[in-house]
């Protein structure tokens, strides 16, 4: 690697982030540069930071990769740092290598294993090497060696949780959400741009994922408005959704340009196995319909105006709601024609032995369908209804909510079962990775405590939850139906609305007796 470099008369420098700004990395003793390796000998805590190595022929600087170096104190009371190891699932019964991780090349370096803190079988090769794992083989293994540098020792360590299961998930290649893509969006417009990272069923140590915007690196955000630059990416972000791992970043765009039309966008996802890009472009999209510009011209009007343009907007977002369904009976709007969907919306709801009464049940194969599809003509998915009997329980479930463009989750407090919780997550990876689906929240009883439920839940709008309040919210024209069709897709409503929803009247129509067993029917 340093012939090349040499041969074609480029020079190598490494640089670190200070205040902001780039500083060039000057040896000394402690720090070494050879050519593509920058060394600590050793590292110190004032050493964390973000890196970059650039080159650069005499004409031009390209930036070739930069990294975030984290330097952790040592552990006193244990031989490894719980915020720096790796994780590995493996099956019981496979055959699998664990590997001394290090710069160190040298073959008469002393290597020592450890497992859980102990010496492990005296054993000293650089990898550990497992025929048939068992469950007896888990544990955390620390691998240290003893280095040889300008006539001083120093000990360097990596650190491997290793986790045997009966049935591991299988290993996943690391992989960014979606493909390449074009935004659209105005000149002057505030644009953000977000790249989502699947990383498995685990976090890998050594994976990154950052902003590049043709071959350049953008700054970091400060977070203070007034002095955030023109463009700059936020810090990443790591979701858990279900057992899958995923890490987000943003890029925000102050102000659209002419020229920003014109730049690559492109968002890195890296590891030691290579490198997964995604490239986002801007393009001139079609004029708002209510551009802001058109506003600021009332304010040379009669204060009288003002006043008349207050009492507009006031009652605006009182009435947001209902202005919007009579918008959609006049228009005839439909929002569902030609998206390929079968059902308007997927009920999930508690059928368990843990259900307390036969309310919620009631509610969800009587009340819920009467309203949404004999009065405003949508079409429900309910499992019990209208699933038939027989296949893949998993499967079903999975298909179906693709086929739907809503997924109403009927909350209380004793929504969450092994099978409802799949629902759950299966509903919140559409909504918030895949973007394929949004999530309707009913809460059919008062909840104090939501802790029981997954945390991914909270990146939910809190305007898409729709509280029952019994009798109060049973009239077709109380709050509560009003709101749940706003959150509901678009679709003309039945011209003739019989007069009987106006009191629903359940009394002929009550739900049958329960008399199934406690089998799997709180689906979703």
């Amino acid at each position: 690697m340093q012939e090349r470099f040499q041969k074609a008369e480029y020079t190598i420098n490494w640089y670190k982030e200070n205040a902001g700004k780039q500083k060039l990395i000057k040896e000394t003793h402690r720090i070494v540069s050879q050519m593509n390796f920058l060394e600590f000998w050793p590292a110190e805590l004032s050493d964390s930071g973000n890196y970059s190595v650039t080159r650069s022929d005499g004409k031009q600087n390209f930036t070739i990769q930069q990294w975030t170096l984290n330097v952790l104190e040592r552990n006193k009371s244990s031989c490894f740092n719980e915020n720096h190891l790796t994780t590995e699932i493996k099956n019981a019964g496979s055959g699998h290598s664990l590997k001394c991780n290090d710069l160190s090349v040298n073959e008469n370096d002393s290597i020592t294993w450890y497992k859980d803190c102990k010496n492990y079988q005296n054993k000293t090769e650089r990898e550990l090497d497992f025929k048939t794992l068992t469950i007896q083989h888990s544990g955390i293994y620390t691998c240290k060696i003893l280095i040889t540098h300008e006539g001083k020792i120093f000990h360097s360590t990596s650190t491997i949780h290793l986790v045997v299961e009966e049935d591991a998930p299988e290993a996943v290649t690391l992989e960014i959400v979606g493909l390449d893509e074009e935004v659209e969006t105005q000149i002057g417009k505030e644009e953000i741009l977000n790249c989502t990272g699947f990383l498995g069923y685990f976090v890998p140590e050594d994976a990154s994922l950052y902003w590049s915007i043709n071959h350049t690196f953008p700054e970091k955000c400060s977070g203070i408005p007034e002095n955030e630059p023109s463009i700059c990416e936020e810090e990443f972000k790591k979701l858990h959704i279900g057992n899958k791992f995923y890490v987000t970043r943003l890029l925000r765009i102050k102000k659209v340009t002419e020229e920003d039309m014109h730049r690559n966008f492109t968002c890195m996802l890296q590891d030691d196995e290579g490198t997964r890009i995604k490239v986002v472009k801007l393009k001139k999209g079609n004029t708002q319909d209510l551009p802001v510009h058109m506003f600021t011209t009332g304010m040379v009007l009669p204060v009288i105006f003002l006043c008349v343009a207050v009492i507009v907007v006031v009652v605006c977002v009182t009435f947001r709601v209902d202005l919007v369904l009579f918008y959609r009976i006049i228009c005839r709007r439909d929002d569902t024609a030609g998206d390929g969907k079968e059902y308007d919306a997927f009920v999930s709801y508690l059928k368990d032995c843990v259900s307390p009464s036969e309310e919620e049940r009631e509610f969800a194969l009587n009340i819920l369908p009467m309203i949404l599809e004999e009065n405003f003509g949508y079409k429900l998915c309910i499992f019990e209804r209208d699933v038939s009997p027989g296949g893949a329980v998993v499967d079903d479930i999975h298909s179906f909510i693709d086929k739907s463009r809503r997924l109403i989750i009927i909350l209380s407090q004793n929504y969450i079962s092994d099978r409802a919780i799949y629902e759950l997550e299966s509903g919140l990876h559409k909504a918030l990775v895949e973007r394929k689906t949004k999530i309707i929240l009913i809460e059919y009883m008062p909840i104090s405590d939501y802790n029981f439920l997954p945390e991914s839940l909270s990146l939910l709008p809190s305007q898409r939850v729709v509280k029952w309040k019994k009798d109060k919210s049973l009239p077709v024209n109380s709050r509560f139906w009003k709101n749940l069709r706003y959150l509901m897709p678009a679709k003309p409503t039945k011209s003739n609305t019989k007069g009987r929803y106006n009191n629903l009247d359940l009394g002929s129509k009550g739900v049958q007796p329960w008399t199934g067993g406690c089998d799997f029917n709180a689906v979703l």
